[in-house]
């Protein structure tokens, strides 16, 4: 295990010891590749930490902070059944638009890509896509651009790339992208996507875990679907069950969003499901196990 792995680990295990056993008991079942990819990732992420004059333990702070609304909103969720918040406007007022809530948040989102095994499987995943439909995509969009990670990667996989746009709400997370990416080749959009009308169509849209985040993500996939070229191809990850500081569109399962994906005129090519607990789907769907829903998506 790489040394800055084992350093998050344990301080992790310092500060919240149920947390700790969850982590370790799911990153060992990983294999050598997981471990060379986050030893990569931790390396780089160290040194954009420290031109901002910041260090691990602020990233290991943030993602601990995150944790504990985390576990916040899921008590909640257990108790009502409903995720905490319902209206856009306050969740953009209360967390993208405060630079304090945005900056511990998107610095433990990034963190629990690697940390997480559902959301490590389906970065793989994504990968995987990239591969696939690479040497077809001229104009790349992420919608929601978030840390900047999978920018990253699709800048690693897809070759010839005339445009990299990135549309989002947040100003935070637009200068964290920023300085995550590192590249001046990519255009940074600070808009909201319904607002975003651009004088082109784009071979491949990236808009991960963004539908959970919109009062009508039917509205949202019909929009997204109307900015691809003409066989263009739409990358979607959403959780279910998943309740969160900035989540405001509860899907309880799988067949869910596949209904929202087909009421907005698209047909699901491929897909990919993760739970974040090592369990029988009978028993996910019992306690409602937070799971992970990445798909490729065409417009019909």
């Amino acid at each position: 295990m790489d040394k800055s792995l084992k350093y998050i680990l344990d301080k992790i295990k310092d500060n919240n010891l149920i947390h700790y056993k969850k982590l370790n008991k799911n990153l060992m079942k990983l294999n050598a590749d997981y471990f060379k990819r986050a030893e990569l990732f931790l390396s780089k992420y160290q040194h954009i930490l420290a031109d901002n004059n910041l260090n691990l333990d602020y990233a290991i702070d943030s993602y601990l902070k995150m944790i504990a609304s985390f576990n916040y909103e899921t008590i909640r969720f257990i108790e009502t059944g409903k995720y905490s918040n319902t209206s856009f406007e306050d969740v953009n007022k209360n967390v993208y638009n405060n630079p304090e809530v945005m900056e511990y948040h998107m610095h433990g989102l990034l963190l629990s890509q690697f940390l997480w095994t559902h959301h490590y499987k389906i970065l793989v995943y994504f990968n995987k896509v990239l591969q696939k439909y690479n040497g077809k995509i001229n104009n790349y969009l992420e919608i929601g651009g978030g840390h900047g990670l999978y920018v990253c990667e699709a800048m690693q996989i897809i070759e010839n790339l005339s445009s990299i746009d990135l549309v989002d709400i947040s100003k935070t997370s637009i200068e964290m992208a920023e300085k995550m990416i590192g590249n001046d080749k990519v255009n940074y959009i600070l808009t909201d996507i319904f607002d975003y009308n651009p004088n082109k169509k784009y071979d491949f849209i990236t808009m991960g875990e963004v539908l959970e985040h919109v009062e009508e993500p039917i509205e949202l996939l019909k929009k997204v679907a109307s900015l691809l070229s003409e066989n263009g191809v739409l990358f979607i990850t959403t959780p279910t069950n998943a309740p969160s500081i900035d989540h405001i569109y509860l899907f309880k399962n799988a067949d869910e969003i596949r209904e929202v994906i087909d009421k907005a005129n698209l047909e699901v090519v491929s897909e990919i499901s993760q739970y974040s607990e090592d369990v029988t789907e009978e028993i996910a769907e019992k306690f409602k196990i937070t799971m992970m829903y990445g798909a490729t998506l065409l417009s019909k």
